[in-house]
């Protein structure tokens, strides 16, 4: 059981805030939240805040315990950060770099176990065949899932992918939500992903927390968090919402309007 409590939240760089009192109903096993919001919104300094990355004023709470208050090996152990950018490339082959990253924080494991967690993972993600590939010679989608692999390995109930799939083709992507959802279903555990992909995030996540002008513009149940003001509102489009023949929901946009004054 794993539970997340963000509480006044407020996070940001020298001479520039990004967030501000930003609180959230806590986030409890088995949740998704997509992340979504504009670009520059905040979506990753909020991931690197409850990551415990970033100093930040208000709370961020795993379990009752402060992040910023867990020693670092522990915090490493409870939450598994994915940002943005690729593993390194370098020589280095992808099974020792997700060797490596779980031999780093698992030290409870022994050498076979993380061999076998290892061989898991990679099956898991569908990645034996580059398992001996060096990451020099991987191209940035399969760079990509090395990254999430190396944070899977290691077993955190708190996962917090920033745009996981922004190198993915289609079936990676379904592949890669399918994966997340059994993790949760298998050993607990919630996850927080950072998307620009407005249809990914609501056919695949629980609730949805949009993101815009400093703060929580909307959170919520899919259906509830995005809705044709809140796309106007977030990213100055008119849109609405349809229903695929699944029954889920999703965006059509009709016309992108002119930006408001504060934004770029």
């Amino acid at each position: 059981m794993a539970v997340l409590a963000i509480d006044t939240l407020s996070v940001g760089y020298p001479g520039k805030a990004v967030l501000s009192g930003v609180s959230l109903p806590p986030v409890t096993t088995g949740q998704v939240v997509g992340v979504l919001g504009p670009n520059g919104a905040g979506k990753s300094t909020l991931l690197r805040a409850l990551a415990g990355l970033m100093p930040h004023t208000g709370e961020v709470r795993l379990d009752g315990t402060p992040v910023h208050e867990m020693p670092h090996r522990l915090r490493a152990r409870r939450i598994g950060y994915l940002p943005q950018s690729l593993p390194q490339s370098s020589s280095l082959l992808a099974y020792e770099a997700v060797f490596g990253a779980c031999r780093a924080i698992r030290t409870d494991l022994t050498k076979v176990e993380v061999e076998a967690a290892v061989e898991h993972t990679f099956e898991r993600l569908e990645i034996s065949h580059i398992a001996l590939s060096a990451l020099n010679k991987l191209s940035g989608g399969q760079l990509q899932l090395i990254g999430m692999a190396q944070v899977i390995v290691r077993e955190p109930s708190v996962l917090l992918f920033d745009e996981p799939t922004s190198a993915l083709d289609l079936r990676r992507q379904l592949g890669v939500f399918g994966v997340l959802r059994s993790i949760l279903e298998t050993r607990g555990g919630l996850a927080l992903i950072a998307l620009h992909d407005i249809n990914l995030a609501m056919r695949h996540c629980d609730r949805i927390l949009v993101l815009s002008d400093g703060g929580v513009l909307a959170y919520g149940p899919v259906r509830e968090a995005v809705t044709p003001d809140v796309l106007q509102s977030a990213y100055a489009v008119e849109g609405r919402i349809e229903t695929c023949s699944h029954g889920f929901p999703f965006v059509v946009t009709d016309d992108a309007l002119a930006l408001p004054a504060n934004r770029d």
